[in-house]
């Protein structure tokens, strides 16, 4: 397993579809993707203040699941930290960081990158990065292995079963351009 670590923030956890891509991605173990029970809490209050049509319990069980699933993924004894982190727009965010910081994570997978300025981020040796550039990243490292997850990530989907165009489409909803574009290239792959 790589030591290439990241810190996922609690808005790839949701919507499923990119949730779903970027859990896929963590099992490659091309990297370490880790989070705390902190931010795991704010992506299922969020989900469940958005979709009154999910059951606390089905969303509790999710991510249940997910921890269960991805080693190590949960950073603790962060907490400390928190305090000691200035020059953040939104202090509500200081806790993404201290985890990093504890982990050694070397990035933070984020949509959110105004709260995450890298001029802020840079004195802890961290940097913040889109999902999507993120992933186009990764498609460079390895190219296969991430095929492999999008194919497995697009076999899993029975209810209803989707195209590769489809797919494809679903992936450019949830703002990832550039993966759609690389993606497209390697249709005959997935």
């Amino acid at each position: 397993m790589s030591q290439f670590t990241v810190v996922y923030d609690a808005n790839i956890f949701y919507p499923a579809p990119i949730r779903d891509l970027l859990l896929r991605l963590a099992a490659t173990r091309l990297f370490r993707a880790r989070w705390t029970a902190q931010i795991r809490d704010e992506w299922v209050r969020n989900l469940l203040a958005n979709r009154s049509d999910l059951s606390p319990e089905r969303i509790k069980r999710t991510a249940d699941l997910i921890d269960s699933n991805i080693h190590d993924c949960l950073v603790e004894g962060y907490e400390h930290l928190i305090p000691c982190i200035g020059g953040m727009p939104d202090k509500d965010d200081r806790h993404v960081l201290a985890a990093a910081m504890k982990c050694g994570a070397e990035l933070i997978v984020t949509f959110n990158l105004k709260d995450f300025p890298n001029s802020a981020l840079a004195e802890y040796g961290v940097e913040a990065i889109h999902p999507d550039d993120f992933i186009a990243d990764l498609l460079d490292l390895d190219t296969s292995a991430c095929i492999q997850a999008v194919r497995e990530m697009r076999a899993s989907l029975k209810n209803p079963p989707k195209t590769q165009d489809e797919f494809l489409a679903t992936l450019l909803k949830q703002r990832l351009p550039q993966t759609v574009s690389r993606l497209e290239k390697l249709k005959l792959a997935f």
